[in-house]
């Protein structure tokens, strides 16, 4: 045994790595058997995270080793005094370490997953995934139905084409992506509805690639995956799918959400990758399809190889409808290209159960009542916005932003040159002055929306008392099946050439009716006030330093089918100018104070598009920047981590606040009470400054707690989709994208999500 006095020492060793081993192992089953799900890439996350903490304890672990060694070669007892103390060095390391990396780094993560599981009511979720369906039901858009393809009443079999059909899009990316695990997929609302669909079709598309690049805030790869015809021809899939059904379905989908504008043009870039830590993936990729290359494109047009997937399915099939699953206005000309597109609908991120909807829908069993909420144009690359879209980086910028660890910031900046000739406000202005030819530019104004039913809407009663006016339509269904219709009130207001800009169509209200059985009517009754319809006077024509103008004269005011077909319309007259400041009229019936011009000073060196003259200086307005120098004047107003200095602001009397303080407060005597009394101070003075550093330093998605006003430690929630964590991957319902909750123009199904959602944030089980 005296030769082996390394054994001692290394079996001590050994049961220390096993011990951590152990721990680390049951501390993982703990958290994959709650609701934190861990992967091999979260493990080397969180390493890489940690390696501050891990590099210094291995050095003591290994010098701790070295010294029992080293120890050998001295007599007893010294030599087991140090053996021991090395030991015990050791350990102590390793629990300093320990308790550093849960009390620090990991002490959200730990809090939130080792504290109580929430679940939703039974009940609390099932009115939630109905009203989720209320909502498709509605938000649905009936773009193309010639001689009446749709719905497919009598169609039991269905050919589904397009690889989005198998990884379709249900909500948006970052805050607005939901847990699609949970939802109802695209082929199985068809399959809910009473379709028999081609699998061969399905399963080739899954082989071909089973889920959907990523697309996220620190990264993203705008790959649009479709197989090449040679692939569809090798799996003989037309062939099988002429055999099949004799009706084809093309579903087109494009993803989108925060931190990442949709590109305007599919190059070969690939600098697309994944990092780990916070943001998971770095880079971008805009195709890795070589043969979808093309800088010409933008991402909300068909890609090459959709583009020859389409021509395909129009040449073999006679009877074709198509799907569009974004919540972006794309370039859809190629609708109108193949006589064999007989129909077609959209929809948004349909949610938890919304591709019930689309069955429901394309069977016949649901009317679609939805409308466009954007003007569908069929190039993109035309549009004002274009030549600033995107983060324009001013030049030599990074400097001022970046530190030596964070050389990829910049300052940037963006030109927002149409002022108020936004969406349909432009097409239909434009159209007005004679500056474009509204059916060649416009293919889908905004408000547009199909029915399998037609309706008839007049104006029975207009009532004008000088303050409110209030519009009465009748709608009548004059077709053979049950529906509902949307009223759509719009106005134009008298113009002056180089006067007040104005949108020659304008929005005020809209309303919804109830189902009308075939032969039935009912009475809408919209009410506004005069001073709605006042325009902004920016730059002082009538009321120096701004003001809401109702200008004298005629103002149209029209029901319409969508933003550029008039139904129906009356006039009202006003006798004289009102203008809405103080010296005036004073504020508008809506406003709390008179609106005045605050932003002059952010007016920059910009020609701002211009009704004057028939948009004279559009060219100008639009044109792409050339200018990127950062002025100084940008450069003092600018202020980030590198550039501000908070004591420039601080009075020469300012003193720092009391903390710290004693009292017996707590944040639930607070509840009720007006934002200025007394009690805040208090209470905010009992907090430490470290208190204060803990509270703020946790702040995303979940709170520290704060003892001396007894806060407790919370976790948050995200998204405007659903309520979910961040933390936990615990979700609420996905309920609808926004953009199809607009496009139902139903302001009670809009009105009950909101209720919906916070009945999910307040009513919870503990597991």
């Amino acid at each position: 045994m005296k030769n082996k006095k390394w054994l001692k020492p290394l079996i001590v060793l050994v049961v220390i790595a096993v011990v951590i081993a152990i721990a680390a192992s049951a501390i993982m089953n703990y958290l994959n058997s709650r609701s934190v799900a861990l992967t091999f890439d979260d493990v080397i996350t969180t390493v890489r995270a940690l390696s501050s903490y891990l590099i210094p304890l291995a050095v003591i672990l290994v010098l701790a080793v070295v010294i029992s060694l080293v120890a050998f070669a001295i007599k007893r007892p010294l030599a087991s005094l140090i053996r021991g103390e090395a030991l015990v060095a050791a350990i102590l390391a390793i629990l300093i370490v320990f308790n550093m990396v849960c009390m620090g780094p990991e002490f959200t993560l730990l809090n939130n997953a080792f504290g109580d599981t929430y679940l939703l009511a039974d009940s609390t979720i099932a009115a939630s995934e109905q009203l989720v369906q209320d909502i498709a039901d509605e938000g649905i858009v009936l773009l193309k139905n010639e001689g009446g393809a749709l719905p497919l009443s009598n169609v039991s079999k269905l050919n589904v084409f397009g690889w989005s059909s198998t990884s379709p899009i249900y909500g948006g990316t970052g805050s607005g992506s939901v847990d699609e695990t949970t939802c109802v997929t695209l082929l199985q609302g068809l399959t809910d509805a009473g379709f028999e669909l081609n699998t061969t079709i399905s399963d080739f598309y899954v082989n071909y690639l089973d889920e959907r690049p990523h697309i996220e805030m620190g990264g993203q790869d705008w790959t649009i995956p479709e197989p090449t015809i040679a692939e569809y021809d090798a799996a003989g899939i037309f062939e099988n799918a002429k055999a099949f059904s004799d009706t084809a379905l093309v579903v087109i989908g494009r993803s989108g959400g925060e931190n990442a504008d949709l590109p305007t043009s599919i190059t070969d870039e690939n600098t697309f990758e994944f990092v780990g830590g916070w943001s998971g993936y770095s880079g971008v990729c805009y195709s890795s399809n070589p043969d979808d290359v093309d800088p010409s494109k933008s991402y909300l047009e068909l890609s090459n190889r959709e583009i020859a997937m389409v021509e395909r399915v129009a040449s073999e099939f006679d009877n074709v409808i198509v799907v569009i699953n974004s919540a972006s206005a794309m370039e859809l000309g190629f609708l109108d290209q193949y006589d064999s597109i007989k129909g077609a609908v959209w929809l948004a991120g349909p949610g938890q159960t919304g591709f019930r909807s689309l069955g429901r829908v394309l069977r016949g069993t649901v009317n679609p009542s939805g409308r466009l909420v954007d003007t569908y144009v069929y190039d993109l690359h035309s549009i004002p916005a274009i030549n600033y879209v995107g983060s324009l980086k001013y030049d030599g910028s990074t400097p001022v932003v970046a530190t030596d660890t964070a050389a990829w910031l910049y300052a940037s900046f963006n030109n927002y040159v149409e002022g108020i000739y936004v969406g349909y406000k432009f097409y239909e202005t434009a159209a007005v002055e004679g500056f474009l030819d509204f059916d060649q530019v416009v293919q889908y104004p905004f408000g547009y929306g199909l029915s399998y039913t037609t309706f008839e809407q007049k104006i029975t009663d207009l009532k004008d008392d000088g303050k409110n006016i209030t519009v009465t339509v009748s709608v009548t269904n004059t077709g053979s099946t049950a529906g509902k219709d949307v009223v759509e009130l719009y106005f134009t207001p008298p113009y002056t050439n180089g006067g007040i800009e104005k949108s020659a169509v304008n929005l005020i209200d809209f309303a919804k009716t109830d189902v009308l059985e075939p032969g039935a009517s009912a009475s809408i009754e919209i009410s506004f006030t005069r001073d709605d319809m006042a325009s902004y006077d920016y730059s002082g024509i009538k009321a120096a330093g701004g003001a809401y103008v109702l200008e004298q004269g005629d103002y149209d005011i029209s029901i319409r089918s969508d933003s550029h077909t008039v139904l129906d319309s009356r006039t009202v007259t006003v006798d004289r100018d009102y203008i809405y400041n103080d010296a005036n009229d004073g504020k508008r019936a809506s406003d709390e104070i008179a609106a005045v011009n605050q932003f002059d000073y952010a007016a920059g060196d910009v020609t701002y598009l211009s009704r004057k003259d028939h948009f004279a200086n559009y060219d100008v307005a639009t044109a792409a920047p050339t200018d990127f120098t950062m002025t100084d004047t940008v450069l003092n107003g600018f202020y980030c981590q590198n550039t501000f200095d908070p004591s420039s602001y601080d009075a020469a009397h300012t003193e720092m606040p009391t903390q710290g303080a004693s009292g017996s407060l707590t944040i639930r005597d607070m509840e009720g009470l007006d934002y200025d009394d007394p009690k805040w101070d208090q209470l905010l003075n009992q907090i430490t400054i470290d208190e204060m550093n803990s509270l703020i330093g946790t702040g995303g998605y979940a709170s520290a707690k704060v003892e001396s006003i007894g806060l407790p430690a919370t976790i948050e929630c995200d998204g405007p989709q659903a309520i979910k964590n961040n933390y936990t991957g615990q979700s609420g319902t996905a309920y609808p994208a926004a953009t199809m909750i607009a496009a139902t123009w139903n302001k009670d199904l809009a009105y009950r999500r909101g209720q919906s959602m916070g009945l999910q944030a307040g009513w919870v089980q503990t597991r």
